[in-house]
């Protein structure tokens, strides 16, 4: 095992053991399964009973409903009982937090319990406690007392459990101990794994979830080097992005934490926390789930195809040690790649986050956000009005460009030199042979292939352009290879330093030849900068948004990429629009892709450009309409670039993951709402009914609030 997973560039499974749910069966290579939870009332059974029916009949393979106190873990045998009746055996997962006693009738009665380590002994107040190492180990006397009556009523009962560690809501002591990092997210979990372990109780899933797809991940890993190190065996993995949102940067954000995983073939059941109807949620994780089904048929098919002397780590070696020790991020050069084991070590930390150092090129490489492409290569025609998809609107009148924060930084025109000045900010991007003919080569730039661009003759001629725009296939190994070589002489860097490739891979799943070749010029210390270009044969949009944020998403989150380029082809795009839904405006195929690059590099927190929600997917512990109130709070504030909104159904996770947010919204009794400043309370039992409109005025009263454009 390559420090977290199997391979970082030849995908494969991470094997787990064997957990039995009922008749389900878990982790050890079997598929990886689907989950939802339901949003009704517990004491609504048929209504639970109901909405459990239409989410198994859209895939779901496990359902979870909450059991917030004892008698709605009770009435979670009525509920079984109405499914077995109806003739549905799928198991049931009860979502425990603060209530220990709950958790143990829930138990004997459905197939597993899930608990989160941060709420079931102990209670958040937000508060920094002075540890002594004794002081530490009576605590987690404590906890060993109130928790080992669970786990030996799930061994009796055959009864599995997930322990469901959540950013948000990691305990005082934890915090205080480890800090706000993924370390104390799985010293939380681990914790009450070695309780159990010593119970001799096995059947157990952990997840480490987060609404930052980079904590998230970060998170994972590390949990899976830690079980791996403590143990000698890693147990199933649960994966989510909590408290996602809606529309489509809830299916963004989700796809790039859960994907980030399972390129790396971590995870064994998966739920994509949307906030809307649950049954919505179950497609999107059969997209997910049906592109790792296809990422592990084309691995296999590649690595029978592939010759001895290319298998493996043909760049140079990509593979992580697994040292604990690892230092952080670094760029060595071939003398410094290796471990005194002569291994290959990885040159950044997959636990951290730090950006791939780069070479300035205009607005491009350093510690500039990453650039967004616009692709307008295969239109017939460009002309002022289409720039208004990407984010530039002219008005005639005062002849002047209005730019939007979602504006892209350049254009791809194909063959073309447009008949319009661009507005101040936009450069293009044309093929090297029209660049030739553009008169101002200081707002055009060449694009050419690899193989074109080594050409001694190509690379003379281009010279003189201020930047130079390189596609590399880097699947093609042996131009992959060329291509290192003669950046490592110098070439492209001191004749300018103007070059910046475009890696793109002739695969369906792209990231980890990517991310393989990246690390190649890590190795190496070629400092070029790398745009991440992304293609799209997908038919549906949300397969579109999976697959770009996932690659592209995943890249971006371990520091890789100085710029985003996603393509598809429109006439393949099926526009239609599923019934409860929510969607994002996208007038046509340029705004939708100038869209999904603004909110992947938004939820990869590398650039932001608009407002950040965090909002649950609501669950039987909601105290107002979610979706409704969501819908209500973006009307009035999409606007505020920045500013990040956490939108909660109840105080569960509503304090934590507001901790990530600066302002929150969250339920705290029927009808009654409680906003925050960060993790401040400020104002108490507002009425439902006023509760948006004063959230605007915490806005106003703290500065972030601007008043719309007309």
């Amino acid at each position: 095992m390559e420090g977290y997973c199997e391979s970082l560039t030849d995908y494969q499974r991470l094997r787990t053991i064997e957990v039995k749910i009922g008749d389900l069966s878990l982790g050890n290579f079997h598929p990886v399964r689907i989950q939802t939870m339901t949003t009704t009332d517990t004491m609504d059974t048929q209504g639970t009973i109901e909405q459990s029916i239409r989410c198994i009949d859209a895939g779901a393979e496990l359902i979870r409903i909450t059991a917030p106190s004892k008698k709605e873990a009770e009435n979670l045998q009525l509920i079984k009982d109405g499914l077995r009746k109806r003739g549905y055996d799928t198991p049931l997962v009860a979502d425990i937090h603060f209530t220990p006693n709950a958790a143990e009738i829930a138990a004997r009665i459905v197939e597993k319990v899930r608990v989160n380590p941060g709420n079931y002994v102990d209670k958040k107040k937000f508060a920094f406690i002075e540890y002594t190492d004794a002081a530490y180990r009576e605590e987690m006397e404590r906890i060993r007392e109130r928790f080992t009556p669970l786990v030996k009523i799930c061994k009796e009962y055959g009864t599995a459990m997930r322990i469901g560690t959540n950013h948000g809501s990691l305990s005082d002591r934890i915090m205080s101990r480890y800090g706000d990092t993924a370390m104390g997210m799985v010293e939380s979990a681990m914790e009450f794994l070695r309780i159990s372990r010593d119970e001799d109780y096995h059947n157990i899933a952990l997840s480490m979830k987060s609404s930052n797809p980079l904590v998230m991940a970060q998170a994972y890993r590390l949990l899976v080097q830690t079980m791996h190190n403590e143990f000698g065996v890693i147990y199933p993995l649960h994966l989510g992005v909590t408290e996602a949102g809606d529309g489509e940067d809830g299916r963004i954000k989700s796809a790039i934490g859960i994907g980030a995983l399972m390129e790396d073939g971590i995870g064994d059941t998966i739920r994509v926390s949307l906030t809307e109807d649950p049954e919505f949620e179950i497609p999107v994780c059969r997209d997910l789930v049906k592109r790792y089904a296809r990422r592990e048929a084309e691995a296999r098919r590649l690595n029978a195809a592939r010759t001895p002397a290319l298998a493996g780590n043909a760049l140079d070696g990509a593979a992580f040690t697994g040292d604990q020790d690892l230092p952080g991020p670094r760029h060595p050069g071939p003398a410094d790649s290796l471990t005194s084991a002569g291994k290959p070590v990885l040159p950044y930390s997959p636990f951290q986050y730090l950006r791939r150092e780069t070479t300035v090129l205009g607005s491009i490489g350093g510690k500039q956000p990453p650039a967004v492409v616009a692709d307008f290569s295969r239109s017939a025609t460009i002309g002022p009005e289409d720039l208004k998809a990407i984010g530039y609107r002219y008005d005639p009148v005062i002849d002047k460009w209005n730019i939007s924060d979602g504006a892209a930084d350049l254009i791809s025109t194909g063959n073309k030199i447009l008949d319009f000045s661009l507005p101040g900010t936009l450069q293009a991007i044309c093929h090297y042979t029209t660049w030739f003919t553009a008169a101002d080569k200081q707002k055009y730039h060449p694009f050419i292939e690899a193989g074109e661009y080594l050409s001694e003759t190509n690379y003379s001629a281009l010279a003189g352009a201020s930047m130079v725009f390189v596609e590399l296939d880097v699947n093609d190994e042996g131009l992959a290879k060329k291509m290192l070589d003669f950046l490592d002489k110098g070439n492209g860097i001191s004749t300018a330093g103007r070059a910046a490739l475009c890696l793109r891979s002739s695969y369906y799943h792209s990231m980890a030849s990517i991310r393989q070749f990246i690390i190649a010029l890590m190795h190496r210390g070629i400092r070029i900068p790398a745009f991440l270009v992304i293609e799209s044969d997908d038919t549906s949009i949300d397969e579109q948004l999976i697959h770009f944020s996932a690659n592209a998403g995943a890249l971006l989150l371990d520091g890789m990429g100085d710029g985003i380029w996603l393509k598809n082809d429109p006439s393949l795009l099926n526009t239609s629009r599923v019934s409860g839904r929510t969607y994002l405006e996208a007038k046509n195929n340029a705004q939708f892709i100038n869209n999904t690059s603004f909110s992947i590099l938004q939820a990869t927190r590398t650039r932001i450009s608009k407002t950040e929600y965090i909002s649950c997917p609501s669950c039987g512990r909601t105290l107002f309409d979610l979706q409704e109130t969501t819908a209500k709070i973006r009307a009035v504030t999409h606007h505020l670039k920045g500013v990040k909104i956490a939108i909660m159904g109840c105080i569960v996770n509503g304090p934590g993951e507001m901790a990530d947010a600066d302002f929150g919204y969250v339920g705290s009794g029927p009808g009654k709402i409680t906003l925050y400043k960060g993790k401040e309370v400020v104002k108490r039992a507002v009425n439902s009914d006023i509760a948006v409109e004063e959230l605007i005025n915490l806005l106003k009263e703290n500065g972030a609030w601007v008043e719309p454009e007309p």
